[in-house]
């Protein structure tokens, strides 16, 4: 797309990496937020071509990634029960659980049924009244409108038979999580520009005072996140603590009002378990009192299993900046995208597999 060109251009990146390598005096740490910069980050050599003085860090922002272990199996545990039929999305199938994916379990005899919107499976439920369909609801505040509408095409049509499985997360929690760990070692983020497509960004302001942490809401292309970068860095050296919007192209202060009005119809923030992280207080969304009927946890009766995590796998230590995929004594050799032992090897935006495909050497 023509519009996009500008925000390829190797002259304009050039010129902005030489700002970087001019203006950066000390080491500094910058967490990009999502995985689509993380991917965009790898895939394109950016990490290579920096000052080594600026330490690009991983975040947690995959939604696929921070799923949590008992959701997997909750959604397995639906499979695999008679009459039942879980929907997802591609890369949600092959995420581990305890015992096995959704994937593993289809081929044991499971449901499951792979669509490309909740709408898809508000259709599937419309189809058979007496089966019970379940929306495997995973994502950030990014995804969240699309599953809101698909519970209230439900309700409009009178559907009983749908529910949802919701795994819904949220970015700001997160980031602060990040920044009250005692092993903290972040001083600016790049936050995730499609989450803040749909909420803006007012939320971060009292995150960067409180912290003192410089946050800039950053695009996907690469000269995206060289300007993004520039201007962390920028901020960082004259201590300027607040937030700047690269990505202006596309992102509004108060964000989408449409797509808000649409999600807190139908859910509200509660407490979430995060992957690797733990639970986060207010960090996620759960259906309202008056779609409690729509719960497929409460429908269903689902148990919330112990699922100890203890196979190798540093996945929460990568999403928290604390460790890179390469450290992982499994990567690229028990672990790899045919055969993942954890979500960011599993993922198109996971981490590991951003550095399998794009940032190493073939292993044998």
């Amino acid at each position: 797309m023509k519009y996009l060109d500008e925000f390829r251009d190797p002259v304009l990146a050039k010129k902005l990496l030489d700002q970087i390598h001019a203006t950066v005096t000390q080491r500094w740490m910058i967490m990009e937020v999502c995985g689509g910069q993380t991917h965009s980050l790898v895939k394109n050599g950016i990490l290579d071509l920096l000052p080594e003085e600026v330490v690009m860090v991983h975040g947690p922002g995959c939604p696929v990634c921070v799923t949590p272990m008992n959701l997997i199996d909750q959604a397995v545990q639906l499979s695999l029960r008679e009459g039942v039929t879980v929907c997802s999305f591609g890369d949600m199938v092959r995420v581990p659980g305890k015992e096995m994916s959704l994937l593993e379990a289809k081929a044991q005899g499971g449901s499951l049924k792979m669509v490309y919107s909740p709408l898809d499976a508000v259709q599937y439920a419309a189809q058979d009244a007496f089966e019970g369909v379940v929306f495997f609801a995973v994502g950030f505040e990014t995804t969240a409108p699309a599953n809101a509408l698909a519970v209230l095409q439900a309700e409009k049509q009178g559907l009983t038979n749908f529910s949802l499985l919701v795994s819904h997360v949220l970015v700001p929690p997160a980031m602060q999580a990040i920044l009250d760990d005692p092993f903290n070692n972040i001083n600016a983020f790049l936050a995730a520009g499609h989450v803040c497509t749909v909420m803006g960004f007012r939320a971060y302001y009292p995150i960067a005072q409180q912290y003192e942490t410089p946050i800039v809401v950053t695009g996907f292309e690469p000269v995206d996140l060289l300007q993004g970068i520039a201007r962390a860095v920028t901020m960082l050296e004259s201590k300027d603590y607040t937030v700047e919007n690269q990505y202006a192209r596309v992102v509004l202060e108060d964000g989408n009002r449409a797509a808000q009005d649409t999600i807190f119809s139908v859910f509200e923030v509660g407490d979430r378990e995060w992957r690797g992280i733990g639970t986060i207080p207010e960090s996620g969304y759960v259906l309202k009192e008056t779609y409690r009927s729509f719960d497929a946890v409460e429908k269903f009766g689902l148990l919330n299993r112990d699922t100890d995590t203890q196979n190798g796998c540093i996945a929460g230590a990568i999403m928290k900046g604390q460790q890179k995929p390469k450290d992982c004594p499994h990567f690229g050799k028990g672990c790899t995208p045919v055969n993942p032992m954890g979500a960011p090897m599993v993922s198109s935006e996971g981490a590991c597999a951003a550095y399998y495909n794009y940032a190493q050497p073939t292993v044998v």
